[in-house]
């Protein structure tokens, strides 16, 4: 699997390829930046099919080195979870992760529904709260990507896709 790492990201991040990396996963790509709120970083991913959005709040220096394997795929696991995917599905949607790998070929697109996702859903639920660690990450995640969308001028719900995508593997 592969994660498309804005700069600001990527200068975080220790094995960043600057070169276009190929897929292999079946699940498909996702993009993820970083953002500075409360002054805490935080990072948001986004599937680049389904626009499905995936919140961590608070991440500190060293935690950026195992990003992939040891927060974004438990992260991922548990939000499938929480919106009623059954065990044996979120393992082999786990298994069909495979090994992260991070790139900087982002897409306009995505970074455009990342953004919109940030400042229509995030943003007013972090106004809200005296720290943005008091969030809860996987409730989030599930309240972002329960939301209209649209990709190349067709509408459709992140999550409701997401959990298309993992019946089918």
């Amino acid at each position: 699997m592969i994660i498309h790492c804005t700069r600001r990201l990527a200068a975080k991040l220790p094995d960043v390829s600057a070169a276009p990396l190929e897929d292999t996963s079946p699940l498909g790509n996702w993009h993820a930046h970083l953002y500075h709120i409360d002054r805490r970083q935080c990072v948001l991913f986004c599937h680049d099919e389904s626009r499905f959005v995936l919140f961590l709040p608070g991440l500190k220096k060293e935690q950026f080195a195992e990003l992939g394997n040891n927060w974004f795929k438990p992260l991922f696991a548990a939000t499938l979870a929480a919106l009623g995917c059954s065990q044996a599905r979120v393992s082999r949607a786990e298994l069909a992760l495979g090994a992260v790998r991070f790139d900087t070929a982002t897409d306009r697109s995505v970074l455009s529904a990342m953004n919109i996702a940030f400042d229509h859903e995030l943003y007013p639920r972090v106004a809200r709260v005296p720290n943005v660690l008091n969030l809860e990450p996987i409730a989030i995640s599930c309240e972002m990507s329960d939301r209209p969308t649209w990709i190349r001028r067709k509408p459709i719900w992140p999550d409701r896709r997401m959990l298309e995508i993992v019946a089918a593997l």
